[in-house]
């Protein structure tokens, strides 16, 4: 299982660096067009669809949208604008979807008896989740792309980095100093003392790229607005993942799929980060 567990993780990782690296814009979003196709597959069982074949024309007709969409305009991916006019008010919708989430995770399971057995609801919670997180990956990819064709990258991977190292952060401080549950009914393991050693991790973590990278890669904001960014962003990425097991929790489902040998599926993999991209694309680029 370990063997597997680290295989799977060095093949994910080969593929993430050589998508982000060597593939141009449009290829780069046809690739993450296919994993949030994957994410819509998954996502059906949260809406209770046990029919294999009507989960896969689900996600049929959600790759063929992507793929459509994405082909519409790869003549201005490749020239670094993503989705001109959409971008902002599909970030600023994935914020408030959030904020809703929280709510939804406060109230679990009183709040399951308003979304569980509903269609409509699954729909736009997967909409608004899997959407915004594809805007704002390719946002933070092409971000001075013409300028600089790495700058972007480097970019997105400090938010990734930042998710990851506070999850580290807050599952060493959990066993440290854990007593105090966050959401016993969503999620049992998580503690508050988790959440806050992740929190300051990410805020150390804002402060070493600041003083490393500065200006050449954070062109918006103060030192004190982008660590404050930084830590909330690593907040709302905790509501990712609760929202995700909660979903999960009410469907009866330990794991979003197996697509990942040893992994779990892609939601497992991308919970926080579908809900960190957004929310740290939206308040950089555009309140920042």
């Amino acid at each position: 299982m370990l063997k597997e567990r680290i295989l799977s993780a060095i093949a994910l990782i080969a593929v993430v660096f050589a998508a982000l690296f060597l593939f141009s814009p449009f290829y780069f979003a046809l690739c993450l067009g296919a994993v949030v196709t994957l994410g819509v597959w998954e996502w059906t069982q949260f809406a209770k669809i046990k029919t294999e074949v009507w989960r896969y024309v689900i996600s049929a007709i959600a790759g063929t949208f992507l793929f459509l969409w994405i082909y519409s305009h790869h003549s201005y991916l490749n020239a670094g604008r993503v989705f001109d006019g959409l971008t902002e008010p599909l970030l600023l919708a994935a914020v408030i979807w959030w904020i809703a989430a929280f709510f939804l995770v406060i109230n679990y399971p009183k709040s399951a008896s308003i979304w569980s057995k509903s269609l409509i609801l699954q729909i736009i919670f997967a909409f608004f989740t899997l959407l915004p997180f594809f805007i704002g990956v390719l946002k933070l990819r092409l971000d001075g792309y013409i300028i600089d064709a790495h700058h972007g990258v480097v970019l997105l991977l400090y938010v990734f980095i930042l998710v990851w190292a506070a999850d580290s952060g807050a599952y060493f401080a959990g066993r440290k100093f854990g007593k105090h549950k966050l959401a016993p009914k969503v999620s049992p393991g998580k503690t508050w003392q988790g959440v806050i050693g992740g929190l300051i991790t990410a805020c150390v973590l804002a402060f070493i790229f600041q003083t490393i990278a500065g200006e050449s890669l954070f062109n918006r904001g103060s030192t004190f607005s982008l660590t404050l960014l930084s830590v909330a962003t690593v907040a709302i990425s905790v509501l990712g993942d609760l929202t995700e097991s909660m979903f999960k929790r009410e469907s009866g489902i330990k794991d979003s799929s197996q697509l990942i040998p040893g992994h779990g599926g892609i939601l497992d993999r991308i919970d926080s980060l579908t809900a960190a991209v957004p929310f740290f694309a939206y308040f950089y680029f555009f309140v920042l």
